[in-house]
């Protein structure tokens, strides 16, 4: 029938999803100058790509973290999974950040974090590719 087990894990790892999404959108908005809820309010849609490529991006680096075949492996249980799930999301928000940054300082013919206030769409996009890519990297390594 069901596995219930498997059932309450995937509830817990959801819920835990949710909040990791949540944390990491307001830390990189700490970090990231314009407020992401007004900017959203507003109907700014850069912001909202950036924050749609942070919620991917951490949602990708658990998914990663999840199916590690070095977890299974090694059978390390439930609280070792969330543990390394919470540790590869960290590493994840703070590449993120680092990410944006490094490029910032490689495009000198304009300002993200101005463009994003702007609303400019392709920098919100330009953003969201940063995100989703480095999360593609840090899930390859988890593997």
């Amino acid at each position: 029938m069901y596995d219930m087990s498997a059932l309450m894990s995937t509830v817990f790892y959801a819920c835990f999803g949710i909040v990791l999404m949540i944390v990491a959108s307001r830390i990189i908005d700490f970090f990231i100058p314009g407020d992401f809820e007004e900017e959203i309010k507003r109907g700014n849609r850069a912001v909202a790509w950036l924050c749609s490529g942070s919620f991917i991006g951490v949602g990708e680096i658990l998914r990663a973290v999840i199916l590690s075949p070095y977890g299974e492996a090694a059978d390390v249980g439930f609280l070792a999974g969330v543990t390394s799930s919470f540790l590869y999301a960290a590493f994840g928000i703070f590449f993120f950040i680092f990410g944006f940054f490094v490029v910032n300082l490689w495009c000198r013919q304009y300002s993200l974090p101005e463009e994003i206030r702007k609303g400019n769409t392709a920098a919100g996009i330009m953003v969201f590719g940063i995100f989703v890519g480095l999360s593609l990297v840090i899930s390859g390594a988890v593997h």
